[in-house]
Parts: C-alpha cells; sequence; structure tokens
C-alpha cells in the first residue's frame, strides 16, 4: 500500500512545474537528512574520509545538499519515466563527444552513481537511436520493480541483461555492437574485487570496465549525468586511450583517479549515502561502527 501510495503521489507530481517539483524536493531532502539517521552517519563518514582537509561543518553543509540533490532526483523519476516524451526529452540536454555514441565499434559506457544516473540512461535512451544494454537487479518489492522495469525500458526498446545472467551475455551484447552502461563504482563485497585508493583510502572496487574492455575488445566512455535548475546535463566524455593494459588493478586505480575528478566538480552529487568503505582488507576495522 505504502509503494501503491508513493507511485500515485509521483503520477501527481510530474505535472508540476519543474521548479515547483525542485522545491518540494528541498523540504523532502530536510526531511530526510533530519530523520533518516543512519544513512545521514554513512554519508558524514565518507566525507571526512574523502574530504579531511574540510571542517566539519563544511562537510555538514555537503550532506545536507546531497539529501537535498538525493531527494530532487527521486522525485525526478516521476516525469522521466511517466511524462511526456518531449517533456523528458527537453529536460535532459546531451552534449560533449556525442557523435561517439554513433560509432558501431564495442562500447562500455561508464556511469558513476551521480544522484542523475536514471536520468542519464534515459537521456542516452531517449535522444540517440540505437539500441543500449544495461544490467537491471531486481526489487524485493514487486510494484517498485515493475514501475523501475517500465520505466527504464520506456525509450529506444533497451536490451535489460539481468545480474543473474552471467557474463556471457554481456559481452555478446558488446560484441553485438550495444554499449554497454555500466556502474562499477561502489562497494558490491570482496568477491570479484580488488583493493585500489579511492580518495587515498583503499576500498574494494569491481574491475568490471578493464574486464569487460579486455573480453569484449571494447572501448570506454564515461557518461556524467548533473542534475541542474533546468533538467540535467549528461555529458559523454571522449574515449579512454590506452585501456585496458594487462593489469587489471592498475586500470581500476585509473578509474578512481578520473572518477574523483568529476565528483570534485559537484561533490554533492556524488552518491554518499551508500557504505562505499564496508569491505575492509583483512584485519581491518569498519569505518561504520
Amino acid at each position: 500500500m505504502l509503494s501503491l501510495a508513493v507511485l500515485g503521489m509521483l503520477r501527481v507530481t510530474r505535472h508540476l512545474p519543474l521548479s515547483w517539483l525542485r522545491a518540494l524536493g528541498a523540504v523532502l531532502g530536510w526531511l530526510l537528512y533530519a530523520l533518516v539517521g543512519r544513512r545521514r552517519r554513512i554519508a558524514e563518514i565518507n566525507l571526512g574520509l574523502c574530504f579531511p582537509q574540510q571542517g566539519a561543518a563544511q562537510r555538514r553543509r555537503m550532506v545536507r545538499r546531497h539529501f537535498v540533490l538525493f531527494a530532487q532526483a527521486w522525485l525526478d523519476r516521476g516525469w522521466l519515466w511517466q511524462g511526456h516524451p518531449e517533456q523528458v526529452r527537453s529536460r535532459l540536454r546531451l552534449r560533449g563527444a556525442v557523435h561517439e555514441l554513433q560509432s558501431t565499434a564495442p562500447t562500455l559506457l561508464f556511469a558513476p552513481h551521480f544522484v542523475g544516473m536514471d536520468a542519464g540512461w534515459i537521456g542516452l535512451t531517449a535522444h540517440v537511436e540505437r539500441r543500449f544494454c544495461g544490467l537491471y537487479a531486481r526489487q524485493r518489492n514487486p510494484v517498485m520493480d515493475q514501475w523501475m522495469a517500465e520505466g527504464r525500458r520506456r525509450f529506444g526498446e533497451p536490451h535489460i541483461v539481468a545480474k543473474s545472467a552471467g557474463l556471457k551475455a554481456l559481452v555478446s551484447a558488446l560484441r553485438a555492437g550495444e554499449p554497454l552502461y555500466l556502474l562499477p563504482d561502489m562497494d558490491y563485497g570482496p568477491r570479484d574485487s580488488v583493493f585500489v585508493p579511492f580518495y587515498g583510502v583503499t576500498a574494494a572496487t569491481i574491475p568490471s570496465l578493464s574486464r569487460f574492455a579486455r573480453m569484449g575488445g571494447a572501448r570506454v566512455l564515461p557518461i556524467l549525468s548533473r542534475l541542474t535548475p533546468e533538467g540535467y546535463d549528461i555529458t559523454v566524455l571522449p574515449p579512454w586511450q590506452d585501456f585496458p593494459t594487462e593489469d587489471v588493478v592498475a586500470d581500476t586505480a585509473r578509474m578512481n583517479r578520473l572518477l574523483q575528478e568529476w565528483i570534485d566538480e559537484t561533490p554533492e552529487q556524488y552518491y554518499w549515502v551508500h557504505k562505499r568503505f564496508k569491505t575492509r582488507p583483512a584485519g581491518e576495522a569498519s569505518f561504520y561502527r
């Protein structure tokens, strides 16, 4: 019932002017900051580890701003997934090396976990006339699962692969010319991860960009999605040179270094409420106790 109520609210709010919706998101973000203490503490710990040079007051302001942006991006899913197609396209500005998306070469799209990550996917599938491939993790709540699955499939007839399908389906899609949208910058646990620095802190990181690039003979295009007052800017960066190498750990460390540069441009828009440093090397204590 709660899920149905939430979706009903989003069906109403999607019709609001974007400035009104963003104001509502700001109120919701402040409420979340005040009420969701566990996630607030995770964000504060993450920012303390990544930005120790900043004072505690400045980091608290960053956390409050992050909660506002998080809430605004969440409310935006109403119009992203159910709004009028022309309205959606007008609010999603595709920029940068967009021509690279027309190449038939096997392509990996590295999409970091900024709050606009869903807008990035919709922007690509709504503006570019080709079939993209993406991963999907089934949600426990069947109502939300259906809503999210339908929303992510609404443009361009994308090829959605379940996470349980394994590597073969993804590599086959790459070799068939379907750009693969990957978000490998979270802590997914010790299995298949390597430990590389992230803001100078050892972080378990999935080396999928390097491995998929090697297996599929693919290049890597970063896709950066930024929330703006007008909607979202979705920037396609040029393909990485000299990637992958024979050293999967070095490749993954390079991914994190470049990610840091992009985060530094708009740090409040990164997904700080995730336990990015949850998995520790043997013998190290948890940061989140």
